[in-house]
This record gives structure tokens, sequence and C-alpha cells, in this order.
């Protein structure tokens, strides 16, 4: 191992800093389900977290030693309902990172009908934003299930260190 004892405690530290912006991700959202107008005059956008594993140089070497060739499936994900996008890169220490990239989501808006709504065209129609509150609130639970997870994980490696150093 690498990284020594940490090498989990680094692992799973990264996965909490994703799913942390995961949650974030879906607070946004939340807060602006009702909201018609934003800065550039069109209802708010769903933004979504996407989570990208980046192969780092030393499992590429690997690979090549083998003589196998790096599958493009498991290094880059090309989501074609995204308009564009903008990431933050994290990285657990060894060899591997991870890229949780923010990006806004091309679905349509949903159409309301409300006349009497200060943003409703000469038809009575109002464009909202393209957020579902369900589909929100199963992300905002698997984004907290998964940071119990890496939450436990950290937790067993503190204790199995624990008891390394009693023997």
């Amino acid at each position: 191992m690498s990284d020594g004892l940490f090498g989990a405690i680094k692992a799973s530290a990264t996965g909490l800093k994703g799913q942390r912006l995961k949650m974030d991700v879906v607070a946004r959202n939340l807060a602006n389900a009702e909201t018609t107008q934003t800065a550039e005059g069109t209802p708010y956008r769903r933004q979504r977290a996407v989570f990208q594993e980046v192969l780092g140089e030393k499992v590429r070497e690997h690979e090549t030693l083998l003589g196998r060739e790096q599958d493009s499936r498991l290094t880059r994900t090309h989501p074609s309902h995204m308009l564009e996008t903008s990431s933050s890169t994290m990285t657990d220490g060894g060899g591997i990172t991870s890229e949780v990239t923010v990006a806004p989501d091309a679905s349509d808006f949903r159409v309301v009908y409300d006349p009497g709504h200060p943003d409703a065209d000469e038809s009575g129609y109002v464009l909202m934003p393209n957020v579902n509150p369900i589909t929100e609130m199963v992300d905002m639970i698997t984004a907290s299930r998964a940071y119990e997870a890496n939450v436990s994980a950290v937790q067993s490696s503190k204790d199995m260190f624990s008891d390394a150093l009693k023997i």
C-alpha cells in the first residue's frame, strides 16, 4: 500500500468531499425550484453533480506493463444531456483522482399556465425551472447514504489502527 495506513482514510475523504458537493448542488436546486428569472433572464436551470474516475499515472503504467489497453469507458464520461461543465478534482493520493463535475441539466423547462404570474407570456404561460423536488430528494438521500458509508469506512480504519497498536 503506497499510502501506508492512511490510504483508506484518504480514499474515503475523497468520497466525503464529492458527496458533500452533491448535497450542496441538490440544496441549491431545491432552493431555486420556483425561480422563474435569473440574471440571464431564463428560469433557473437544474444542476447535476457528475462523478468521474480518472485513472492516474500509476494505474496507466501498470496497465501498460500488463499489455492491456486502457478502456476509455472507465476513464471518461461523456454525458450527452449536459450543456457545459465546471469541475473540481480531488485526489486520494494513490494514483486515482476523482473529478466531480457540476453541469447544468439540458432538459426542457416546465411550462405552467398561470396568467396572474408576473413572468407569464401573453398566453398566460410561465416557464418554470426543470427541477423536480422528488428527484432532488432521492438524490439527497443517495448522497447522504454514500456520505454515511464513507464515514463508516473512516471509523473502521481508525478502529483497525487502534487494534493494531494494541498488539
